[in-house]
């Protein structure tokens, strides 16, 4: 009832809306009755191609606004999709202002990362935002605690949304009306939610027996009931606000009439119609045939054509095209491609030590000195480490996004600081607190933000590498939806060697190889960094088909978001000039910095920050190994992928496919041993043996780091320059010294 509300008379063409999980079917059956679902995709429901048990934006088709099925992250997003869209309309008055809705179930309502939305969109002044909560008191194992609804009141109150509680149905508030029906209204107020639910499975004779006891000494209350039969009194019961529907139309009506952020707090009984209506084991509960005759029979279908919509023509038809603009086709929107500039400014000082977290801060100060499409579509987020992450010297330079301008009160009493932290609508960075879950949903929404709204955004979201893991379930939602932006995590690894284990990541490089719709980087140098970040927003904003690189078998024509692990240690840059092949071979995962010679022994395979130590460990090496190699990987998660991919591709029949990986490798001696070290966990390279059948040893970090300089935890790690010469040797035992 509440989604026949929304979608056939509240909702508008530009309202967007998140449904809760396991109402995926309900939405399925309206998608079908609007001509935006196939009959055979609902009839293969849970099925092979069919539609999705969650409703998926990126399988079921554009009429899905945001997909669902991790309970709560839909709905925070919806917060998120609002303040995106606050920002769209600062820069374009013509935006149509659409409300972002969430269908929620009360029991998911215990995701604490709905409470960090909460407060963030407190902060940022949230508007036109419905959450709709189906409140039928009923989690998968356990009854709701008594007194829940209060709590939700009270709390979003105190946040400044208006709360609408739709509690009793229209024959429910008729009774009440009726002599006697104060008492009536007392008791089902006062009554225990456990109680309602089991007298509500029971049915009409156990609701008359139960009310008589505790209310039938009172002559009009007894007549009330008298004046009703099992049935009647079953359905008025039933009716709880949440499945009226003109209780609902009439609250969402009035809630259109302003912009403030509404929750609406829908009482329901789960399964309210079917026989395991109320029963506390009806999350799974499947019914009979019989039972699902009786349903069809009491709906009026006629067997055999439970599957026919509405005649062509007919009023309902007509009404459908006419009242209910939502469920018209071309929701989702287009926006043009923003062209991204042949190669990004190259950074000043490059003959002095530097980091790559550095060169990240630098080469986006050279870029926000310009003000073209492509800068004014950037826009940086960073959940209370803007500074820290580098992103100090844009922010200063684009200013801090919000609805109305705020001075920057440390400037304004003339106190020095190296940042301006002015807020003003055009300002192009979105300061979020300290909750990492916060930012891969913002960045979930910002990277919607051309199929939502129309315009194109670049989106840049800054964490600490380690604190990935915090927002890992909203990192996979916001890939999954094929959310496009930019990761920049930093500072990363034990090479934070000062700030011990809890700020130490280990095994991060494995969750860019590991997560869908990612491509994750580490990049050693500034000049790998600034082709990496030219191409990241060019790959944000593909589309294509998905179509494989002959030259690396990986799908990049489909475009997707882009990881980056960097690091705040500063070290030599090589002065190089950028040719095409070294730039293809950064983008494609990895080149040879010394390639190996004809009688190679040994290559040693670094990725990220520990490249002096095998720069190092190479020098050592020539007098004790022939021909050795140096093979600098950029993307272990790139490689690994067109390695598969081209696997795949043999395997089908296509006998010259060939990965990069398999190219880099083919000119190292089958006998020769490889030595890969990454300030990350061994895994992450310890599978390039088997591209060419080399022998392989790893190198690597498997425990929580500790305290130290950055040469004790090498050291004490065994990644330094004595470890890799100590493995390479070992790996290559009786060589004769070259």
């Amino acid at each position: 009832t509440i989604m026949t509300a929304l979608y056939f008379h509240a909702l508008r063409a530009e309202d967007r809306v998140a449904v809760k999980p396991h109402a995926g079917p309900v939405l399925h059956a309206i998608q079908y009755l609007a001509g935006q679902q196939s009959l055979e995709k609902l009839q293969n429901y849970r099925g092979y191609g069919g539609a999705q048990s969650y409703p998926s934006r990126t399988k079921d088709g554009a009429f899905v606004d945001f997909s669902t099925g991790s309970v709560g992250l839909g709905v925070a997003q919806t917060l998120f999709a609002a303040l995106v869209q606050d920002y769209v309309a600062a820069r374009d008055a013509g935006t149509p202002m659409g409300r972002m809705v969430a269908l929620i179930g009360d029991a998911e309502m215990d995701e604490g990362n709905i409470y960090e939305a909460l407060l963030e969109g407190w902060k940022h002044d949230v508007r036109n935002l419905w959450w709709v909560v189906d409140y039928n008191r009923q989690s998968l194992d356990a009854m709701v605690r008594e007194g829940l609804w209060a709590r939700f009141q009270a709390m979003f109150a105190g946040f400044g949304w208006d709360v609408v509680v739709l509690r009793h149905g229209s024959l429910q508030m008729a009774a009440f009306a009726e002599p006697g029906g104060a008492a009536l209204r007392d008791w089902i107020e006062a009554c225990p939610n456990a109680a309602y639910a089991a007298l509500t499975f029971q049915g009409g004779a156990a609701w008359r027996a139960r009310l008589m006891a505790d209310l039938g000494d009172q002559g009009a209350v007894s007549a009330l009931l008298d004046r009703r039969s099992d049935d009647e009194l079953a359905a008025l019961m039933g009716n709880l606000g949440g499945h009226d529907l003109p209780a609902l139309t009439a609250a969402f009506d009035a809630a259109r009439a302003h912009d403030r952020p509404t929750l609406f707090l829908c009482y329901t009984n789960k399964g309210q119609g079917l026989p395991l209506a109320g029963h506390k084991d009806n999350h799974a509960g499947l019914m009979t045939p019989a039972q699902m005759a009786l349903l069809r029979d009491r709906m009026g279908l006629v067997e055999g054509h439970e599957w026919a919509k509405w005649p062509a023509g007919s009023d309902a038809a007509q009404r459908l095209a006419e009242q209910a603009p939502a469920l018209r086709p071309g929701r989702r929107k287009t926006a043009p491609v923003v062209p991204v500039p042949d190669a990004l400014p190259v950074v000043a000082g490059r003959d002095k030590p530097m980091s790559t977290q550095m060169g990240f801060g630098l080469i986006l100060n050279e870029i926000a000195r310009d003000d073209s499409d492509f800068v004014r579509a950037i826009v940086t987020t960073s959940p209370d480490v803007t500074v820290s992450t580098n992103l100090g010297p844009w922010v200063n330079r684009r200013g801090l996004f919000a609805k109305g301008a705020v001075a920057d009160l440390f400037r304004a009493e003339r106190i020095p600081s190296t940042f301006n932290w002015a807020f003003a609508p055009q300002g192009q960075h979105l300061e979020l607190g300290i909750a990492e879950s916060n930012l891969f949903l913002m960045l979930a929404a910002l990277g919607l933000s051309h199929a939502m709204t129309g315009r194109r955004l670049l989106p840049i979201g800054t964490v600490y590498d380690p604190f990935i893991y915090r927002g890992l379930d909203q990192l996979n939602h916001a890939c999954y939806q094929d959310a496009r932006f930019l990761l920049v995590a930093t500072p990363s690894g034990v090479t934070l060697a000062p700030e011990g284990g809890a700020h130490q990541s280990i095994g991060t490089p494995l969750v860019g190889m590991a997560q869908d719709g990612l491509a994750a980087f580490e990049p050693a140098f500034v000049d790998e960094l600034g082709v990496i970040l030219r191409w990241a927003f060019d790959y944000m904003q593909r589309d294509g088909e998905a179509m494989a690189d002959p030259a690396t078998w990986l799908r990049d024509a489909t475009g997707g978001s882009t990881y980056l692990r960097l690091s705040t240690r500063p070290q030599d840059q090589p002065l190089r000039d950028m040719s095409p092949a070294l730039a293809e071979g950064i983008i494609n995962g990895g080149y040879w910095l010394r390639p190996p010679g004809p009688n190679a022994e040994v290559v040693i395979a670094y990725q990220g920050a520990v490249a002096p130590e095998a720069v190092a460990a190479v020098a050592q090496l020539a007098g004790l190994r022939r021909d050795v190699g140096l093979l600098a990987l950029t993307s272990a998660d790139r490689l690994n992928a067109g390695w598969t991919a081209a696997q795949r591709a043999r395997e089908a029949g296509v006998k010259g496919a060939k990965s990069h990986v398999e190219r880099l490798l083919a000119a190292v001696p089958k006998d020769a041993g490889i030595v890969t070290v990454i300030d990350g966990h061994p895994a992450t390279l310890a599978w390039l043996g088997a591209v060419q059948g080399h022998r392989v040893r790893s190198l690597g970090v498997e425990h929580f780091g500790q305290t130290g300089t950055i040469a004790d935890l090498y050291r004490h790690f065994g990644i330094d320059t004595p470890a890799i010469v100590a493995a390479a040797l070992a790996l290559t035992p009786g060589r004769r010294h070259s």
